[in-house]
């Protein structure tokens, strides 16, 4: 039968320590969160504000390197999940598949909860899988703001410039984000929605959104060249 371990306090932790003085210099990372006071009064020691300064900023520093690391990941993820989206666009050979390749990266890998994809095109009628599909006519009626935006927008926008593009939920979105497709004259519009009022801040940078934007600009027109009739 083994004997009982003798009880750890202080008197066997000074004789721990007295038989073994270099201890603290093998464990160093234990020295970061002990206090030793200095006998100075009710007066704080040089000394001893300098550790607890030290202590501070190494505390600091451990916290800006964990944000930074984290920070770094979230980026790999979107990178990957841009590069995924960014290849299927450009592979993308029918009209159909790239607005199905388009939406449901949106819908799956960023977590969009509501998208929209409308496009302008004077030949094409009907919708092409989610996306519907107006005449510059029609356009120009239906998003009398919109039709000829120039640059990406976000924030709490106006119920008249979204019951078009969100149709089925325009009750219960409360902020949102668009961005012009152009091809030298308006092609149609990309946007994305949320319940949240404050997801899509006015202030919030559209840089993501406008970089996809700009993907579709260079492969929407080949595309619509090709599909005459959506329903050949």
């Amino acid at each position: 039968m083994s004997s009982a371990k003798p009880p750890v306090n202080a008197e066997s932790v000074s004789a721990f320590l007295s038989a073994n003085p270099d201890f603290f210099l093998k464990n160093t990372k234990l020295l970061h969160g002990l206090k030793l006071p200095h006998d100075s009064g009710n007066a704080v020691s040089l000394i001893e504000k300098q550790v607890s300064v030290l202590r501070d900023k190494n505390v600091e520093l451990r916290n800006r390197l964990t944000n930074l690391v984290d920070n770094a990941r979230e980026n790999d993820v979107l990178f990957d999940k841009t590069r995924r989206l960014v290849l299927a666009l450009l592979e993308a050979e029918e009209l159909g598949d790239f607005v199905d390749a388009l939406l449901y990266s949106l819908d799956s890998d960023f977590q969009v909860q509501f998208s929209s994809l409308v496009i302008f095109d004077d030949e094409l009628t009907g919708s092409i899988g989610p996306a519907r599909i107006f005449n510059q006519t029609q356009a120009s009626k239906s998003f009398p703001k919109l039709w000829r935006l120039n640059k990406s927008i976000c924030g709490q926008l106006p119920r008249e410039d979204l019951r078009e593009l969100f149709p089925k939920h325009i009750q219960v979105i409360a902020s949102a984000a668009i961005t012009p497709l152009n091809d030298g004259s308006p092609i149609g519009l990309l946007a994305v929605a949320n319940r949240d009022p404050e997801y899509y801040r006015s202030s919030m940078g559209t840089l993501f959104l406008g970089y996809i934007g700009e993907i579709i600009n260079r492969c929407l027109p080949r595309l619509l060249s090709k599909d005459i009739d959506p329903l050949a």
